[in-house]
């Protein structure tokens, strides 16, 4: 089997231990553990090359033993396939015993079984997360990898971990997180044409890291379509992520624009993509909860859609656990907005659809910050999940409807 690339030291002794730790052919070895979703180092773990077969990685995976790969990175890509294979099979026969629970259900009224369905959905996904996380690959210092046809993922893995630290030593991540970091950083250079932007080439977004890619393009185009018919002088961008609606405001003509977010990430990301499109002079980005000081003729949020608790960073994005990113804009709105001015909720009724709010409490939660729904644009999702009839949410995506609610104090 082939060695382990474990640094030592002058005195050939092993490094410091920083978060795994693991022994090899009776020798103490230890890492630094990376973890983007905040997973914990695993407490058991083999070595692993080609000559594992897929059954056996799936059941030690199952067990909660972690595989450290010494073989070809590609044949670790296709065992990582595999496992997850095997880890939809069972997914499919709890799918098909679920059934009939789930009809029964909708007989008893206290009892949403788009809400058990979406609860199944994320009981799934969190137990193929853990399994094919299982699979480990290590990283020499400056991020490169020393396992026969690897890919050269040092840009790919810096853009997520920060510039490489000879001090670090060697480090280990999951296989998956790796390849999750090189698709990233794909999108990071080849970006997103928002046809709302104007023409090609000068329309791409780069979304960095960590920041949610803007592919729902409908959303986009609701606000473009409502800045039409409407003159604005100062704008706010709330929770502004790529910065994309914060260009789309600057490319309208708006000429003061104010975008905030909490996650440094975020800014970073809005930043680079304000200036590739040449409307940094216009917006002014700000890191903090929700509102900056000051009135806007407009203010935008786009809060993640569904009020459930995010299992990683990344899901910041979508998941919004009690709603308290969209009741906190509701809340403190009219305290923001300039005479006349309106607030724009992009909002889905994704949640209605699974259960997981009401429109009554939407309803109520905007009536109570004193506001009143001035008017609303709706747009169908195109995204290819919608029409993907084996998803298993796919009743509810289909129904989905995405709506730019247009807010003014009573």
């Amino acid at each position: 089997m082939p060695a382990i690339p474990i640094v030592f030291g002058s005195d050939n002794t092993a490094m410091q231990p920083t978060g795994l730790h693991w022994t090899h052919a009776g020798q103490a070895c230890s890492a630094l553990w990376r973890s983007e979703r905040g997973a914990p180092p695993p407490k058991k773990m083999v070595v692993a090359d080609d000559t594992i077969t897929a059954d056996a990685a799936y059941r030690l995976a199952c067990e909660g033993t972690a595989l450290l790969w010494q073989g070809d990175f590609q044949n670790a890509r296709q065992l990582l396939q595999a496992m997850a294979r095997r880890v939809a099979q069972p997914a499919k026969r709890t799918h098909r015993k679920q059934t009939a629970k789930v009809a029964i259900a909708a007989q008893t009224p206290s009892t949403d079984p788009s809400q058990s369905a979406f609860n199944r959905h994320r009981q799934a996904q969190a137990q193929r997360a853990r399994v094919l996380g299982m699979v480990l690959i290590p990283f020499n210092p400056d991020f490169g990898m020393v396992l026969r046809r690897a890919p050269d993922a040092r840009n790919a893995c810096a853009e997520a971990w920060g510039v490489a630290d000879p001090a670090d030593g060697v480090s280990v991540a999951s296989l998956r997180e790796l390849l999750g970091l090189i698709s990233a950083h794909e999108w990071r250079k080849n970006g997103v044409e928002i046809p709302a932007l104007g023409a090609a080439p000068n329309n791409r977004i780069h979304p960095h890291y960590g920041v949610f890619s803007p592919v729902r393009g409908e959303y986009i185009a609701l606000v473009a379509d409502a800045l039409k018919s409407k003159t604005v002088r100062t704008a706010f961008d709330i929770g502004t992520g790529t910065g994309v609606l914060a260009a789309v405001m600057a490319r309208s003509g708006i000429p003061h624009i104010v975008a905030t977010d909490v996650d440094p990430r975020a800014l970073a990301c809005a930043r680079d993509n304000l200036k590739r499109l040449g409307v940094d002079e216009q917006v002014q980005l700000e890191q903090t909860h929700l509102f900056p000081q000051g009135l806007a003729d407009v203010i935008v949020c786009n809060p993640p859609w569904l009020p459930a608790r995010p299992s990683s960073p990344v899901e910041h994005a979508v998941y919004d656990e009690g709603s308290r990113m969209l009741m906190g804009f509701l809340k403190d709105l009219t305290a923001h907005l300039a005479p006349g001015g309106e607030g724009w909720l992009i909002l889905s009724d994704l949640a209605e659809h699974l259960g997981l709010r009401s429109r009554t409490e939407l309803l109520t939660a905007i009536e109570q910050a004193g506001l009143q729904v001035a008017g609303r644009r709706d747009a169908k999702p195109v995204h290819p999940k919608a029409q993907d009839a084996a998803d298993p949410l796919h009743v509810a995506r289909a129904a989905e409807v995405t709506s730019l609610w247009r807010l003014a104090a009573k």
